[in-house]
């Protein structure tokens, strides 16, 4: 798909300024290889005014950065689950308070951890039920289960059971033999509460997850390069996966002509499965920017958008206030989350430039999104980095952008 790109002073933004993106790139991360290559896109007021590819997309095969390179985009898979959960909300088919196991009758008694090792856990009952609402916001007291990390007692029963191994109903059926990391509302916690949430998708619409957002996001929106694999015919346009080893050079970890995303998942994760493009994400963020709607489809009501980005977690706290594990790329002080996205909520204790009421997520390979609906404006970072906190894109990228906005 080819982005049509205008001049930045037509939607008042410098010239000048965004080239400061590539210079910036280039020097301090490019040339000294920390990492093999990254595409940025600029767009405001419904325009694209910034598209670079710089570097390679897989150093090994000598294949340059392209405007249509896929990428594995990991978490920011989860704004778009949460999307497809909430045109279901439109639809009438539940509320945001339901309990979870109106859905799954196998999560009705679950328990609280307070000590042991799986399977002999000591366990006491929670303050309340799990909601919906709970798995939107990841205070639903499930577990991370990410791989590599040495978490909770819980988290190592997870991986003991290999949630994301079979079908999203094995993974739902394993949980139910497992407790809580604490009461559903209580706290935050990152992990696998969207993948429950692509659960719900099914059971509620009676359709296989992958093929529900193929059929009422996907399609609809044109993103023609989105899904859970990368078909035979696209191959070579699907980026290499690094790391940097103790001597910080970089390290391929996932080698894409012999990649497990080539071929169809049998487990459909809401919370990281997806690979995308730049032109395929910009489509999705411009629709949430537009209150649900592009060329004339709408996807949601701008009323829904609008509740889905405003700070869900009690009290109006952030998520240092309330998180037991940031596995995110950013710092969180001044950091809200909504149903699916984290918000700004305060700009000075962020300690970033930017605007209240912004939203973004990001993913494991240092992808990064933010829209900003005070500005107009859409930013969309793509690489192929692990881990994501490796290097902070998302604040260099907006001291540079934000100075770049000249009216």
């Amino acid at each position: 798909m080819t982005i049509e790109v205008v001049t930045p002073e037509k939607v008042g933004l410098s010239s000048e300024r965004l080239r400061r993106i590539d210079t910036h790139l280039q020097d301090r991360y490019l040339a000294p290889k920390k990492i093999a290559g990254a595409l940025t896109l600029v767009a405001r007021r419904g325009k694209v005014a910034y598209l670079s590819p710089q570097g390679m997309m897989d150093y090994e095969r000598g294949r340059p950065m392209t405007e249509d390179t896929i990428f594995r985009i990991y978490s920011m898979t989860k704004p778009i689950t949460s999307v497809a959960l909430m045109m279901l909300y439109e639809q009438g088919h539940f509320q945001l308070g339901d309990r979870v196991s109106k859905f799954i009758p196998e999560w009705k008694d679950l328990q609280v951890y307070v000590s042991g090792e799986y399977p002999d856990f000591v366990t006491t009952p929670p303050e309340r039920e799990m909601t919906v609402r709970d798995l939107l916001t990841h205070t639903s007291g499930l577990a991370s289960g990410i791989l590599g990390q040495a978490g909770t007692k819980v988290d190592a029963a997870y991986q003991r059971l290999k949630l994301r191994e079979g079908t999203l109903k094995d993974m739902v059926q394993k949980v139910a033999r497992l407790p809580l990391e604490f009461s559903p509302g209580t706290r935050w916690n990152y992990g696998i509460s969207t993948d429950v949430c692509g659960y719900l998708v099914e059971v509620i619409s009676g359709m296989r997850f992958d093929e529900y957002l193929k059929t009422h996001i996907f399609e609809p929106l044109g993103m023609v390069d989105t899904a859970f694999y990368v078909p035979p015919e696209k191959a070579h346009r699907f980026a290499a996966n690094y790391t940097r080893d103790a001597s910080k050079k970089l390290q391929l970890v996932d080698d894409p002509t012999r990649s497990p995303y080539l071929r169809p998942p049998t487990f459909l994760s809401g919370a990281g499965g997806l690979v995308s493009t730049a032109a395929d994400y910009y489509r999705f963020c411009q629709m949430l920017l537009n209150g649900g709607e592009l060329d004339g489809v709408r996807i949601l009501g701008p009323k829904t958008i609008k509740y889905m980005v405003m700070n869900h977690l009690p009290g109006n706290q952030d998520l240092t206030d309330l998180s037991t594990s940031l596995f995110s790329e950013t710092a969180n002080e001044g950091v809200g989350f909504g149903l699916g996205f984290a918000v700004i909520i305060d700009l000075i204790k962020s300690q970033q430039i930017g605007s209240i009421g912004e939203y973004y997520w990001g993913g494991a390979a240092s992808t990064i999104f933010w829209i900003d609906p005070s500005e107009d404006l859409i930013v969309i970072f793509l690489t192929q980095l692990m881990p994501s906190n490796t290097f902070n894109f998302r604040g260099q990228l907006k001291s540079i952008i934000y100075s770049a906005i000249i009216d």
